[in-house]
Parts: structure tokens; sequence; C-alpha cells
């Protein structure tokens, strides 16, 4: 559906983004991640023909962006971080606007119109000066216009800023769904965000693309060793020593206070010893609340693929 080929990118002598090439399936949700200054935003601004590039070639749906752009743009709904919005017009005026300039029929403006307003649950609010909504609803303002032509692709850049806790589990649930149908590219800094919605990571850094995989995968490239996670009640200083002499734990540490803590350990790679560390906890005397596998978070890989620990 999405297929770039060495994008390159300068803004008069700065080298913004060098050689990025990636494709993206159709049903694809993929995360794109990356620290400020990545080249991520270029990279969304070019392939919504926003922005054109130095080199390199971009086709979405079979359709080059350069040969074709009109064609690309029908595909494609763009919501950038910072939303344009007209302010002085209500919601269901602005989106009304906007079904028209972007083609969608007479016939069925009225009813597409009402669709994303139910849609976005922008009910309650269509008749309301986009200038008075709060920045939450204005957000979801934004997402409505992107889907509002019923595109092929969605790239969303940072789609839950400044939404409610409950306006955020709608968005995630509204991507979702969209994304059984469409492409999405989706931005966010919010990394357990990326988890939850995302098959795969895509992981900018410096201007280049550093990995582009499961996002499981990418976890499973950096475990290099194996973690687990206790949560017992007793006396710590009865259980540290006798985890530590366990065959191939590497380290120990101890989070909490009182009864309850929580133990992390860490062994050879390619053991699993939670048989030992169960019989360990409840031969030192203390009482096993919790055990599991701890495996290395997406915000781990994105720390390591980034260098941003040494920033």
């Amino acid at each position: 559906m999405i297929e770039a080929q060495n994008l390159t990118k300068y803004y008069g002598g700065f080298l913004a983004i060098k050689d990025v090439s990636f494709k993206i399936d159709q049903g694809e949700i993929i995360g794109f991640l990356g620290p400020n200054g990545a080249g991520k935003t270029t990279t969304m601004r070019i392939l919504t023909g926003f922005l054109p590039p130095s080199s390199g070639m971009v086709r979405v749906a079979g359709y080059d962006l350069q040969k074709d752009s009109l064609e690309v743009r029908r595909r494609i709904g763009y919501l950038p971080e910072s939303v344009p919005l007209y302010r002085d017009m209500t919601v269901k005026a602005y989106l009304r606007f906007l079904a028209t300039i972007r083609g969608v029929s007479d016939r069925k403006r009225a009813s597409r119109v009402r669709d994303v307003i139910e849609t976005c649950r922008l009910e309650n609010y269509a008749g309301t000066a986009i200038a008075r909504l709060s920045k939450g609803y204005r957000q979801l303002v934004g997402v409505a216009q992107a889907i509002l032509h019923e595109p092929e692709v969605l790239i969303l850049d940072e789609p839950t800023i400044g939404i409610d806790p409950r306006q955020v589990v709608h968005i995630r649930q509204l991507i979702k769904e969209l994304g059984r149908e469409r492409t999405v590219i989706l931005s966010s800094h919010i990394l357990p965000e990326i988890s939850l919605i995302c098959e795969r990571v895509m992981i900018m850094n410096k201007g280049r693309i550093v990995a582009v995989d499961l996002s499981d995968r990418l976890s499973a490239r950096f475990e290099d060793v194996e973690r687990f996670e206790i949560e017992a009640e007793g006396d710590p200083a009865r259980l540290v020593p006798e985890l530590k002499r366990l065959e191939g734990v590497l380290n120990v540490s101890v989070d909490g206070a009182g009864s309850i803590r929580v133990y992390r350990v860490e062994c050879q790679a390619g053991r699993d010893i939670r048989n030992e560390l169960a019989s360990v906890v409840v031969a030192s005397g203390l009482s096993l609340l919790g055990l599991k596998v701890r495996e290395v978070s997406l915000e781990e890989v994105f720390l390591k693929l980034t260098d941003l620990e040494e920033e």
C-alpha cells in the first residue's frame, strides 16, 4: 500500500532524512517512533505530499507521489500534530466545507459528515464554534477531518495529545477499527500506546530508519539476559542472599518498602528458573504473591536504538 525508497530531504544545507526506505501493507497499523529531530515529521509530510523530497520515491496504492500527486492525496487522511482548524466555524460547517473541497459527492456529503461526527463522539458539539471547544475536542475534530473522505491510508501524528483518558481509550479503539480496512501510520511519544495499537514498529534516529519489525521481535533482539519479577511478603534480608546463590543468577534488586516487596532477578540468557525461584522464596519463609517473566519493554528498545541514554 505504501512504498518509500531512498527518501532524502535537505532544508538548505541541513540534511533532515537520508535514504529512508520501507513498505507498509494494506490493513497494517505501524507505530512510528523517534526522538525529537529524528525526521518523523519530515517523513510524514513527504508521504502526504505536503513536502517534496530532495530525492527518492513514494508510491501509495500504486500511484507515484511525484507523478500522481492528486491521486495520492485523495487516498490519504492526515492528522498533523498541530491541527489546522477554522475556529470561527462550527464543527458541522467545518466538516461540510472539507467534504466539499475533498470531493465527497453531493449525495454522500451530509451522511458522511453525520457519520464522522458520530464516530468521533462530537454529536453534542456539532453546532459549536471550534474556538469554544476544549483542546481534546479540537483534536477529535482533527481526527474527524482525517477520516472524512474515507481514505485508504491514515497518517496520524500524536492523535491523543490533549485528550482526556476516556477520549484516549475511544481514539485507540477507533484506530484499531480503522486499521482493519486501512493502512495506518501512528506517531506517538506514548510508547505503551504504540505497544497496544500497532503490529509493527518503525524507529527513526538522526534522519535514518534504525529498525522496522514486530515489537516482540525488537524486544527479543535485546534480550541478552532472562529477567524475572517476584512479588513476595516477608523479610528481604532472608531472601536476597538465597536468590543470589542460585546457579546462573547475575543480579538481584529489590523495590518497595514494608513487608511486601518486588524482587527483580536477572540470570543467564536461555534459562527458565521460575521453579527454582519459587522454591527459594518458600524455603526462605516468605509468602509468594506473584512470579512472572519480565520482557524488554518497547521503551528500553527505543532508548537503546536511539542512544538517548548517552545524550
